[in-house]
């Protein structure tokens, strides 16, 4: 079973410049931005037997979490999301409370250290592939 990791953003620089952007006092230099490809929903939309059997996708989102994580794992089509609250100190932190969510319902996890996020996950995809 194939796993994939992918911690994307949303969206790159258009283009690379050739030269060093100089600084110049009292102005910022102007970005022009694109979209960067969606990888989970490309994975996701795989005809069968390429789509992995389980594809999980992941919201790090900052203000209604829960509903921003519901839509996104439909959009997206994914069998599981794991949801969390990145608007304190998460990012940087040791510890992360998160709410994994499937069709069969929602789970929120107590706080714990990311480690035991890792470690609980994985548990839960073993026993969800091994027992269907």
């Amino acid at each position: 079973m194939p796993f994939f990791a992918a911690a994307v953003a949303d969206w790159r620089v258009a283009g690379a410049g050739e030269t060093k952007i100089k600084k110049q006092k009292g102005s910022l230099p102007a970005f022009t931005f694109t979209e960067n490809p969606d990888i989970l929903a490309s994975i996701s939309a795989l005809p069968k037997p390429a789509r992995p059997g389980l594809v999980i996708g992941f919201a790090a989102e900052t203000d209604h979490v829960l509903d921003h994580a519901r839509a996104k794992k439909k959009r997206k089509n994914c069998d599981w999301l794991l949801a969390n609250d990145v608007s304190g100190a998460v990012m940087g932190g040791a510890d992360n409370q998160v709410t994994l969510i499937r069709d069969e319902g929602e789970e929120s996890w107590p706080l714990m250290s990311k480690k035991d996020v890792a470690e609980r996950l994985a548990e839960t995809i073993t026993k969800a592939l091994t027992t269907s």
